[in-house]
């Protein structure tokens, strides 16, 4: 009798933990690979105790989140600052529009050495690469202008939509190549120097803090525009999976780790406040 019932408790047992298990509700959230994924990664199990299974997409190439997220087959995207997503909501139907639901953290942007190791070194008819997408090109336009090597219109700022016919003054005669974000890194060795996105130059193993010759300062207005959100449908705004990522993410634990993470020092930099217990 004795064994029937320790039998029974055990059978119950299991049955409560599978049945626990089979309650965790799945997020789906699609992002890139270095800082976003790796931020993620840290919150998996914190997601779990509160009964939800994160599972991450790696996209590399910046235009196939969005749509995937409009579409259902993601239940998030986090690699997009608010200029970015902007161009994107501008270019789509209402039905397939997104919002920002949760700020993370800044990358500033930085111009980087490819042949010429220095500034220095800058000459008539250098090539500099800089990343093609609408809102992404106008950044690299202004660090190119706050660096001093070229000017644009005034007023110019980040809502502006420039490229490189906008530029109003070039005393070297600069060679701007436009280029997809993901390919500048890999194009180091063919041009002087290359603006290139914080999450692609720490994939690609450089150090903004160290590594840039030029670097967006984190305290001014870049910082606060080009914040990276999660981002989701406008009908999940304000659902529990949702408050779910805010509240794991918020924590002392997250924003040390974007502090202390040897591979983010100086290029990945905490916008949130860590909410209250």
């Amino acid at each position: 009798m004795k064994k029937l019932i320790a039998l029974a408790l055990v059978l119950v047992l299991s049955l409560s933990v599978s049945l626990a298990l089979a309650e965790n509700q799945k997020i789906v959230i699609g992002a890139t690979p270095s800082p976003h994924v790796i931020i993620l990664e840290q919150v998996v199990e914190d997601l779990k105790a509160l009964g939800y299974d994160l599972e991450i997409q790696t996209f590399t190439e910046y235009p196939i989140p969005n749509p995937a997220t409009a579409a259902g087959e993601l239940d998030a995207n986090y690699f997009q600052h608010l200029p970015y997503l902007n161009a994107y909501n501008e270019a789509v139907s209402d039905e397939e529009k997104l919002v920002a639901v949760i700020p993370v953290h800044y990358e500033p942007y930085g111009l980087y050495a490819g042949t010429k190791s220095s500034l220095d070194e800058l000459a008539e008819g250098d090539t500099i690469a800089i990343t093609n997408d609408p809102s992404n090109e106008t950044r690299a336009l202004l660090l190119l202008q706050d660096a001093g090597l070229i000017k644009l219109p005034e007023g110019a700022n980040a809502n502006s939509t420039l490229t490189v016919l906008d530029i109003v003054e070039n005393e070297k005669k600069l060679d701007i190549k436009e280029l997809n974000a993901e390919l500048i890194p890999q194009s180091l060795g063919d041009v002087a120097y290359a603006v290139i996105n914080g999450n692609y130059a720490i994939g690609a193993g450089l150090s903004p803090a160290k590594d840039a010759l030029f670097l967006e300062p984190a305290d001014g207005e870049a910082g606060v525009t080009y914040t990276n959100y999660v981002v989701v449908r406008a009908e999940d705004a304000e659902a529990d999976f949702v408050e779910a990522l805010r509240k794991v993410l918020y924590t002392q634990k997250i924003k040390d780790f974007i502090l202390n993470y040897e591979d983010f020092k100086g290029g990945v930099i905490p916008t949130f406040e860590v909410a209250a217990e």
